[in-house]
């Protein structure tokens, strides 16, 4: 009678003796590269959104439609020449007018009405703004809703520069084109630095994007902190 050894596994290959199992000094497999982390994605796209915004904005010409003549003056207050040119040029054009954060009623009402001789539906004096930012933010949706395309923006020549900048982030999200009307300073000319000129570009890009003003989330949520620093 014939013993039989045991029967091997189906599938199961046998081993000579002496080889070794082939489990013993096997490497062990090779770890994949973990993902990477969701905020670094979310950098990625937001980098890939704002320069896709960026070409477009670069490439408006081929694609933005001609504005219409202006159909409004925008003084930005601050200095009362913006004002007297505003009128004298309102006097011609015949345009109206629109006054953001300028003189006292009073004195901005002789000068308009009595002195240019405007009518009183012409001229809009407005008090809200508080700063170039507040100039645009505080009108903006106003002069969307009176269907205004372009409109001549009146200041200062020092202060061109960052009003348009900021005016053209703020009124060209709602579709209106300026026209920049520079008024000459002379002597009294101040050179504006860097720091606000991309301080007011980046509160006028938050605002566009979130209708919210830095400077007014400043006030709320640092104010307080700077004065238990002693910073203010």
């Amino acid at each position: 009678m014939r013993v039989r050894g045991p029967v091997p596994r189906q599938g199961v290959p046998r081993r000579s003796a002496g080889e070794p199992h082939p489990r013993a000094g096997a490497t062990a497999p090779r770890k994949r590269p973990k993902p990477p982390p969701r905020r670094r994605r979310s950098f990625r796209r937001w980098w890939l959104a704002a320069a896709g915004c960026a070409l477009l904005w670069l490439s408006r010409g081929w694609w933005w439609p001609t504005p219409p003549p202006p159909q409004m003056i925008l003084v930005l207050g601050g200095d009362v020449d913006r004002e007297k040119a505003a009128a004298r040029l309102a006097r011609v054009d015949g345009l109206p007018v629109v006054v953001s954060g300028g003189t006292n009623p009073e004195y901005a009402t002789w000068l308009f009405r009595e002195q240019q001789g405007l009518p009183a539906d012409r001229v809009r004096l407005d008090y809200r703004a508080v700063d170039t930012v507040s100039n645009f933010t505080s009108l903006v949706d106003d002069l969307r809703r009176a269907r205004i395309r372009h409109a001549l923006l009146v200041t200062s020549s020092d202060h061109m520069q960052r009003a348009l900048l900021v005016g053209r982030i703020v009124a060209g999200s709602r579709g209106i084109h300026l026209t920049p009307v520079p008024v000459p300073c002379g002597d009294l000319c101040v050179q504006e630095g860097r720091r606000k000129l991309w301080g007011d570009t980046a509160r006028a890009v938050v605002w566009v994007i979130s209708g919210r003003d830095l400077r007014g989330w400043a006030a709320v949520h640092l104010a307080p902190w700077l004065d238990r620093a002693g910073v203010r």
